[in-house]
């Protein structure tokens, strides 16, 4: 692992931040994570336009703008060695004193993180997750943006805890009227013949740059899709699930609640939506 701070790089052991750092005290800071595959971030222009407007959301400003921002990811995959590797981006408000103040921070703090990330065994991506409905619901838009991907994932946290506790792989989000969000750190899309459905995200879904690959892919493969609002009734109904996302990559869903989703076959159209997704990194 290799971890830049400031304009510092470290080894991983070696990083540290102040405790009096906002983004730890308060959660208040944004990120991107995103994959390098052969040396390359991949859709790097769209992760850094993200982050632009979630730390615009926060009135955040982002030291050296975006070119910075895009420099900092290439020095330390660089230092990490290149080829492929899991990338975070940290912005923080920067130190300050106790009180939520933001105005009392005088400068961001800029960390990135380049390291490796697997979030289920092979075994579990081949035979597909199993969710679980958590208890907790997604907060809506004039809590917080769940467009923002701040320092805050409490919400996150606490629903995939639930999965586990549950003996699930993962947990599906609901908003406050009941429709699908998410899972825990990811994307949703319900297959329906040759349809692909995905909660907007006005209903609690992150706008997922995994989840705009996909969107983008699937015309090239015959497939309609569509931004839709879902119910858990619609993915009882589903040929297939899956779940898209930047550490998870694209993983088959094959129950929820403890009951199967889709029929025996193989999940067809998530495999070749996988597939497809794997070449795009690839060549890009």
């Amino acid at each position: 692992m290799k971890v830049y701070i400031d304009g510092e790089l470290f080894d991983g052991a070696a990083a540290r931040i102040p405790v009096c750092d906002h983004g730890l005290l308060y959660g208040d800071g944004v990120f991107e994570a995103l994959r390098a595959v052969a040396g390359k971030p991949f859709k790097l222009a769209a992760h850094l336009e993200r982050l632009t407007h979630g730390a615009r959301a926060l009135q955040l400003a982002l030291p050296g703008g975006t070119a910075a921002m895009r420099e900092i990811i290439l020095r330390t995959l660089a230092a990490h060695g290149g080829g492929d590797a899991y990338l975070r981006l940290i912005v923080t408000r920067g130190d300050g004193p106790l009180g939520v103040d933001p105005g009392s921070c005088p400068r961001p703090r800029v960390i990135c993180i380049a390291d490796q990330i697997a979030l289920y065994p092979e075994q579990k991506r081949a035979e597909g997750l199993q969710l679980i409905t958590a208890s907790l619901r997604r907060p809506s838009a004039d809590v917080l943006d769940p467009r923002v991907k701040s320092l805050n994932y409490l919400n996150n946290v606490l629903a995939r805890a639930e999965a586990t506790r549950a003996g699930a792989d993962d947990a599906l989000l609901l908003n406050q009227r009941g429709d699908v969000a998410e899972a825990s750190v990811a994307n949703v899309f319900v297959v329906r013949g040759q349809r692909l459905l995905t909660p907007p995200t006005s209903d609690g879904a992150l706008d997922g740059i995994t989840r705009a690959t996909v969107l983008e892919l699937a015309p090239q493969l015959g497939l309609a899709c569509e931004e839709r609002t879902l119910g858990r009734m619609d993915l009882f109904a589903a040929d297939e699930v899956f779940l898209t996302g930047t550490g998870a990559g694209i993983l088959r869903v094959r129950a929820l609640d403890g009951a199967p989703i889709g029929g025996p076959e193989p999940a067809g159209i998530t495999e070749r939506i996988s597939r497809a997704y794997q070449e795009l990194r690839a060549r890009s």
